[in-house]
């Protein structure tokens, strides 16, 4: 019962790349480089093994960033003249490559992680992938001319990724889609079908995850603008309850998210978010039980996966372990409690 896990980043170590950075930069190159990130993928596989995780993942550790780490095997994208953008909603800015031609995988994207992984722990294993509305929010297109037409093809190259990585042996394929929570309107009339177009022919467990965004000012920012409820997910649950997708990620801990909204995900299982990415207080077990116990009102027991609220990536190394720790610990405690 409540079987634990995180959304997805967790810090690089000093010796792999830049800290506390949403876009670091790596500290080696070539094949010194290709090991520093298999020997900080092993470290974070032995430290949520540590911490008690049920479900663990590679922590991101070979990739830049969540959604560049993909395109960086993408032909028809532009890496060497990137412009400066505004995404999720001209939230903040960012330097992003551009599509200049038909899009097509280079070959396979990341096999060396998810099977490096695969090969060293026993528990489950969750990998993830950036969905195709939040690639299209993060690029600049200079070929396609249509969002939607793009999402579509970054949804056949996401699909041919996600069905070789379960072959890899990965237990649970996740698409990240914080867009979801900033153009709701798309997300519920074409976001959801290119999601769906993503993961289609899976036959293992397939998630998304929908936050607020990582700890970072920008995001720290735009939630206080948004009210004292935050409602966003009203408008995408029921599209994402009516999908094929098995399991769905929210914000919970710390959150102005009315809980009550869980309840527009009947029939999925629920990633619920109960450690605040976005401060660096460490989580009491009994904090983590309580919100477990708040979202039992509106989930069923063998339906809650208790979760991070988003990735760890920004966050100090030291801080995050002491989360996963309190996230493990929190959940036992729930299981007493609610067993």
């Amino acid at each position: 019962m409540f079987p634990t896990s995180i959304a997805g980043s967790l810090p690089k170590p000093a010796w792999l790349a830049e800290t506390h950075k949403l876009w670091p930069q790596w500290k080696a190159q070539g094949d010194e480089l290709r090991q520093a990130k298999a020997d900080a993928t092993l470290l974070w596989i032995k430290a949520q093994e540590d911490a008690g995780l049920d479900i663990v993942g590679d922590g991101e550790q070979s990739r830049q960033h969540f959604v560049h780490g993909f395109l960086e095997q993408v032909d028809g994208i532009d890496f060497e003249h990137k412009v400066k953008m505004g995404i999720r909603d001209n939230r903040y800015d960012a330097m992003v490559p551009q599509v200049v031609a038909p899009l097509k995988l280079k070959g396979r994207v990341h096999a060396f992680e998810a099977q490096l992984a695969r090969a060293h722990t026993q528990r489950k294993l969750k990998f993830t992938l950036p969905g195709p509305m939040t690639i299209v929010d993060t690029v600049a297109d200079r070929f396609y001319g249509d969002r939607v037409e793009m999402a579509f093809a970054f949804a056949e190259l996401l699909n041919q990724e996600a069905l070789a990585l379960q072959a890899d042996g990965v237990d649970i394929i996740q698409f990240d889609e914080p867009a979801f929570n900033v153009y709701m309107k798309e997300a519920a009339d074409w976001g959801v079908k290119a999601l769906e177009r993503a993961a289609q022919g899976l036959t293992c467990t397939t998630a998304v995850h929908i936050c607020y965004g990582y700890g970072i000012q920008a995001n720290v920012d735009w939630k206080k603008t948004l009210g004292e409820e935050w409602r966003q997910y009203e408008q995408i649950f029921p599209a994402l309850a009516a999908s094929s997708i098995r399991q769905v990620s929210l914000e919970c801990y710390h959150s102005h998210v009315p809980p009550h909204l869980m309840k527009l995900l009947e029939g999925k299982d629920v990633m619920v978010g109960v450690i605040d990415v976005a401060s660096d207080e460490i989580e009491t077990p009994e904090q983590v039980a309580d919100t477990i116990g708040t979202a039992l009102q509106f989930v069923a027991k063998h339906r809650l996966f208790p979760c991070t609220n988003c990735g760890l990536a920004p966050m100090d190394r030291d801080v995050a372990m002491k989360k996963l720790q309190a996230l493990a610990q929190g959940a036992e405690l729930a299981r007493r409690r609610y067993g």
